[in-house]
């Protein structure tokens, strides 16, 4: 069976290419600038485009089929519609990387199905998500055009740390604030609940999913079954670097409106998402992928990528002005918490 990816290389795409490298019943197909040619697997055909530059994609698809195209890089309804121009007629199966922050949240029930509304206020990321499932499934419903939904939540890989609070360069100055024995600011009380998924057991999920008739015209959520929160997801991450966790607690709406000013967009990652308590009903994926289950718990896929990042420094920014944002906000805190002491 022959798989064309559009992108393929990002944290989630990069685990079902290497699983599929080794499955002698895909022939894999990447569609992408070919800026990470060196960490794609042998045996995958590389094809150098833009996307955006329909006329190029479409010059260098010409005479080609495929039994699933997947897309991992649309994030607005432009894209999507760009890809029916695309793949109509030429493909058996288009699966789009949607998102589990399209979710309503908090939802009428903690437990999130793919019944689950789908709405965001907060984050016009997941508002864009929401509007290229509407398209696609409109295409499905008038003409029959073969798309799957998959909706990911926290996925992460050996060369990530999955964190709720981070600046814009990223999860690496936590990482260095816990080594250097600093506070580190959690969302909330740390209580609310979280599901993390390693992208080797994600990419299970997905490549059941792939050439499977009973996926067309559905949607279907893929995490991990281990629902952690968020206070042990730091303190697992803290006892992999050897290190104690000091957190300090402060609540998404505070963060929100803060980090604004000083250009971190919190709102929609935290109030859209990260701060409410979710816990992923995935009965209906392991219907048709029974063998959907985590592999890597937690405590081992923070070691892993521990490992990774502590041996790979130079690939990370350090990131001063989201130091200097967490002391700032810390230390304000603080000297209100003395003066509402003393008063």
């Amino acid at each position: 069976m022959k798989a064309l990816f559009i992108g393929g290389t990002g944290t989630i795409s990069m685990g079902i290419i290497k699983k599929l490298a080794q499955d002698p019943l895909w022939d894999v197909y990447l569609l992408n600038r070919g800026n990470r040619k060196n960490e794609v697997p042998e045996g995958i055909h590389q094809i150098t485009a833009n996307i955006y530059d329909e006329q190029d994609a479409l010059k260098k698809l010409e005479g080609m089929t495929f039994d699933v195209v997947s897309e991992f890089i649309a994030f607005d309804v432009e894209a999507v519609k760009r890809d029916y121009r695309l793949f109509k007629g030429k493909t058996k199966q288009y699966i789009f990387i949607s998102s589990a922050s399209a979710y309503n949240k908090p939802a009428a029930s903690y437990v999130i199905t793919e019944g689950t509304t789908l709405a965001n206020p907060y984050w016009e990321y997941s508002r864009n998500k929401i509007a290229c499932e509407e398209f696609l499934l409109s295409k499905y419903r008038e003409e029959g055009f073969p798309v799957t939904i998959v909706r990911p939540s926290h996925t992460y890989d050996e060369r990530n740390i999955p964190l709720g609070v981070h600046g814009n360069k990223g999860f690496y100055q936590v990482i260095k604030r816990m080594q250097q024995g600093k506070p580190v600011i959690i969302q909330g009380d740390g209580s609310s609940l979280w599901a993390v998924t390693f992208n080797s057991d994600f990419a299970t999920g997905y490549i059941g999913l792939m050439g499977n008739s009973h996926a067309i015209g559905e949607a279907f959520q893929i995490t991990g079954d281990e629902i952690l929160t968020w206070n042990q997801i730091y303190q697992t991450v803290a006892d992999a670097l050897g290190v104690e966790l000091v957190p300090y607690y402060v609540s998404s709406e505070f963060l929100s409106e803060v980090g604004e000013k000083y250009g971190f967009d919190f709102r929609g990652s935290l109030l859209g998402d990260k701060s409410v308590s979710v816990v992923f009903d995935n009965s209906k994926l392991k219907r048709l992928v029974p063998q959907m289950t985590t592999t890597i718990p937690f405590h081992k896929g923070a070691r892993i990528a521990l490992e990774y990042v502590l041996s790979h420094t130079d690939q990370y920014e350090e990131d001063p002005e989201f130091d200097a944002f967490c002391d700032k906000v810390i230390g304000a805190l603080e000297a209100a918490k003395d003066e509402i002491i003393k008063a």
